[in-house]
Order: C-alpha cells, then sequence, then structure tokens
C-alpha cells in the first residue's frame, strides 16, 4: 500500500524512525520518506547512513503547526513518533512534556488533516495504561486526541490509529545500553530497581512491523496492541552479566511494578486477535465500523469482562537463554 506514496515520520532521527526507514527504504518503491525532527546533527548523521534519492529531510518541532502543516504537503501516510519519553525528566519539566506530547499530538492531528493525509499511526506506550507517571499520563492524552480526530475528520477521510507497545530492546535510553555500558566500565554489580519489577518487551523491527501492519488493519480509532512477552528485570540482568551480583535500588519516582498495555476498564472494549489486542474508542463515530473485523478481514472476539493485559501476570515469559539471544540479536553492543 505505500508504493508511490510519500510518508512521514515525526521524530524520525530516533531508533524507530531509523529502523522505520530502512525497512520502508529496504521493502517498499515509495516516492517520498520525509523525515520530520528538531536535532539537525542527527538528521545530519541519518543522512549519511541512509544516502537514498526518495529521503527527505525536514527540521521541525512538533510543536510548531504552521511548520507541520507545510511538511505534510502532499504526504499520504504519516508515523507520530516524537515524544519526550524520559519518565523522571518528564516529573521534573511537566509543561515541556505536555507541549511535545499533548499539544504537539494535536498538531499532527490538524497538520494532517489540512493536508488530507490518508492515514495516521501514532505511537504510544504501555506507560499510558493506567498511567502513574506525567509521561504516562500525557501519552493517554495523546492516545485519545488521536481517537477522537476520526471524528474531527469528517469529510476529509483522514484515519487515525494509535499503536501501544512496551518497553524496545534496546532502543536509546532503555536499560539493556545502561546496563552494557556499566559493564564497560567495570561495574562490580548491577542495579536493580526492585526483584519482582516485570515489563513487556519488543524489538525494534517487531514493533516496525506491527506499525505497517496497523496501516493494513484500521478502520480509524483502534488502539492496537501487540501480544508480547514479558520479562522479568532481574532475568535481564543475568542475560547481560549472569556473574554480577544484582543490588536493589529501589523504584524511580513514577515507576510501576508491572506495566499494562489493556487496563481491566477497558476490558469491555477489547477484542482478541490472533496476535494483537484492538482497544475500541470509548466515544461514538456517527458511522462506527465493525471493529470485529479489520481492513485484511482478520476477524477478532471480545476479551473476558475481567481480562488485564499486564505484564506480570503474562502468559509468555523470556528465560534467562531468550533474552540474551535476542539482546545477541537486537542490540549492538560495544565492548
Amino acid at each position: 500500500m505505500f508504493n508511490g506514496n510519500s510518508l512521514l515520520v515525526t521524530g524520525g532521527t530516533g531508533s524507530f524512525g531509523r529502523a522505520f526507514a530502512a525497512e520502508i527504504l529496504r521493502c517498499y518503491d515509495v516516492r517520498r520518506l520525509i523525515v520530520y525532527s528538531r536535532d539537525e546533527m542527527k538528521q545530519y548523521e541519518m543522512q549519511q547512513e541512509f544516502p537514498d534519492p526518495r529521503m527527505r529531510f525536514f527540521i521541525g518541532d512538533v510543536r510548531d503547526e504552521t511548520r507541520l502543516r507545510l511538511a505534510m504537503a502532499d504526504v499520504d501516510y504519516v508515523v507520530h513518533a516524537a515524544a519526550l519519553k524520559q519518565v523522571p525528566a518528564a516529573e521534573y519539566n511537566p509543561m515541556e512534556c505536555i507541549k511535545t506530547n499533548v499539544m504537539g499530538a494535536q498538531n499532527v492531528i490538524q497538520a494532517a488533516m489540512e493536508n488530507k493525509v490518508k492515514a495516521v499511526v501514532a505511537l504510544s506506550t504501555d506507560k499510558a495504561a493506567n498511567p502513574v507517571n506525567l509521561y504516562g499520563a500525557t501519552k493517554l492524552c495523546s492516545d485519545k486526541l488521536f481517537v477522537a480526530g476520526n471524528n474531527l475528520a469528517g469529510a476529509k477521510k483522514t484515519r487515525y490509529a494509535v499503536v501501544r507497545y512496551g518497553n524496545v530492546m534496546g532502543s536509546r535510553g532503555s536499560v539493556v545500553p545502561y546496563f552494557q555500558k556499566l559493564l564497560r566500565e567495570g561495574a562490580e554489580e548491577l542495579p536493580i530497581t526492585d526483584p519482582r519489577m516485570t515489563r513487556f518487551w519488543i524489538t525494534l523491527s517487531q514493533g516496525v512491523a506491527f506499525v505497517l501492519k496497523a496501516f493494513e488493519r484500521m478502520w480509524g480509532g483502534e488502539i492496537f496492541v501487540p501480544k508480547i512477552p514479558s520479562a522479568r528485570i532481574t532475568d535481564l540482568a543475568k542475560a547481560i552479566a549472569p556473574n554480577l551480583p544484582q543490588r536493589v535500588v529501589g523504584i524511580r519516582p513514577g515507576e510501576k511494578l508491572h506495566e499494562v498495555m489493556c487496563p481491566l476498564d477497558d476490558a469491555r472494549t477489547t477484542l482478541e486477535f490472533d496476535d494483537h489486542y484492538v482497544i475500541q474508542p470509548a466515544v461514538t463515530f456517527l458511522k462506527p465500523p465493525d471493529y470485529n473485523r479489520n481492513l485484511l478481514g482478520e476477524r477478532g472476539k471480545p476479551v473476558p469482562p475481567d481480562f488485564e493485559y499486564n505484564s506480570g501476570a503474562n502468559e509468555r515469559f523470556l528465560s534467562v537463554e531468550e533474552v540474551r539471544q535476542m539482546i545477541q540479536e537486537h542490540v549492538p553492543y560495544e565492548g
């Protein structure tokens, strides 16, 4: 569906944007792929990494609606990946996080609508489900904005959906590169927030594939949640440094023991498909589609009324060896 079309990705110089660009350029004959971000040095570095004539680089901030409208001219599909994501930084700089994650989301919605973009998929996070920190709260607000955007678009036909997934193995700022950095520096122990802590894990390539599939599946208004495994933080540390002791340092402000991607309160609107869940819109659309069957013809079924998709109660947990293999295959290590 992307052949011959123009795509734009906000926050495109990040871990997801680079993996997304590599997949798009490898698999599709797109007319152009626009990277929209505010860091000119990262754009310069990415230009060296992807010397493809289909690539375009557009310096701008999602806070700037005028600039976004200009960047989205003649664009067919948009992936919204730009966000302020660091939990502690959001707690200390709440308004900056709100300006990017909430107001920036609304700017993307408006710019896409005015440029008659066909479809937008926004990236979310497990922290948006029952949020306990500001970052999660802003992403929940962003999710609600994108879902409601389908009502605002009206006759303009732009469709919006959300993809919500867990921690990305090896993404910038995540725990795996941090543990690897400690090892390089000769650490004699690894800091563990809480030995009971669990997280959902997904690789960058899996995340990109799920986003691309969401474009093919979406009616508009869905929150797509992949079925992915969980891992215990203690097993993650063992996989990286099996011989190092672990020191419990306590949970940081705004952290949870376990993450949730489909909250219990959303069970009544959640559908289960073979490899993913869909949280249907809570708002009523003028002409609601049949979310039980997506545009690929895949059929879903309602989940039980007591259903919650929780990393601590997940049916699938990664073993230490599986975590180690996942890291070796998907996380570059600078030893």
